[in-house]
């Protein structure tokens, strides 16, 4: 990318986290969101939206992925962004597009300095390949068995050994059907471990789930993160409080408070209707009650996780 070009996109960055600072109370309706109201919960400075994605009907797909639920672009992002309040956001490869992480990284490159990207790359991917888009802000690299697309099981423990020089980490989006053979894997990767939404236990057993037990093991060996989004998957009693998956996510919040953060999920693929996104950033008040948690949380959880530039 020419250095120009380089100036504008950090320009841009920092006119984007100026306009969701200065946003106001003004309710705004979003794209691919339900609800028009901002949340009650009024976020930290540099709080970080950690699992969005962005699609455009312009690049090919992949017919294993999610199917495409229609163009949602850096620019609708923002506005959500605006509504939240959140300034920092972690892009993700859609299953939607496999290998091919073009959206991603074009979507990446138009954010700006505050975003970050965990993309979708198979074994035989290159090291200056790897190398180039650590440079352009890529944090992570994803496995997604829900549903099965380009890559395997088989293929996490190397890529790991490859990744984990650049300070990366492995994202496992698993169904709970093959958890149990997936976690023994995981047990074994260098890099840290990201499970994405709240590690897809079954509901309403949640932390009664053997599954539970498994992930806490993980856990508790210290290198594995949970992402706290998309409460609707698994949830038996619904919105708005989303009571049982939000008793598995207080529960993560108690066993490592240091290796969670949270995520929209926007623009929530799969889900007819659409949840209120101010709803799900709200339910982070009974998840975490304490302010200071919310902190580690939405601000110095992803800093240490993503890279981003540590506050003060």
């Amino acid at each position: 990318m020419e250095p120009d070009r380089r100036g504008v996109l950090r320009m841009m960055g920092v006119a984007t986290a100026a306009a969701v600072a200065a946003t106001g109370s003004t309710a705004a309706p979003v794209r691919w969101s339900g609800g028009t109201e901002r949340p009650k919960l009024k976020p930290p400075p540099n709080a970080c939206d950690c699992h969005h994605y962005v699609y455009d009907r312009r690049y090919p797909i992949d017919r294993r992925g999610i199917r495409f639920p229609g163009d949602a672009s850096v620019a609708d992002y923002r506005a959500l962004q605006r509504r939240l309040g959140v300034a920092r956001q972690v892009i993700v490869q859609p299953s939607t597009y496999g290998l091919d992480n073009r959206v991603t990284l074009a979507a990446l490159a138009a954010s700006g300095p505050n975003a970050r990207a965990v993309v979708v790359v198979a074994d035989s991917v290159s090291d200056d390949e790897l190398r180039r888009m650590h440079e352009r802000g890529v944090r992570g690299v994803q496995f997604n068995f829900a549903p099965h697309g380009p890559t395997t099981p088989a293929m996490i423990e190397p890529l790991s050994r490859r990744i984990n020089e650049f300070g990366w980490h492995i994202e496992v989006n698993v169904w709970a059907a093959q958890l149990p053979e997936t976690v023994p894997i995981l047990a074994r990767v260098p890099s840290p471990i990201v499970l994405d939404h709240l590690g897809h236990i079954p509901e309403p057993e949640g932390v009664r789930h053997p599954l539970f037990a498994m992930v806490r093991g993980l856990i508790d060996r210290g290198r594995a993160w949970v992402k706290l989004a998309a409460p609707y998957d698994a949830t038996k009693t619904g919105p708005p409080s989303y009571a049982d998956s939000s008793a598995l996510a207080r529960a993560y919040v108690e066993i490592a408070p240091e290796r969670v953060v949270w995520g929209s999920n926007w623009p929530h693929p799969g889900e007819d209707p659409k949840p209120d996104d101010a709803l799900l950033f709200d339910l982070l008040v009974d998840w975490a009650p304490d302010e200071k948690l919310r902190q580690r949380i939405l601000v110095e959880n992803p800093a240490a996780l993503y890279d981003f530039p540590k506050t003060a």
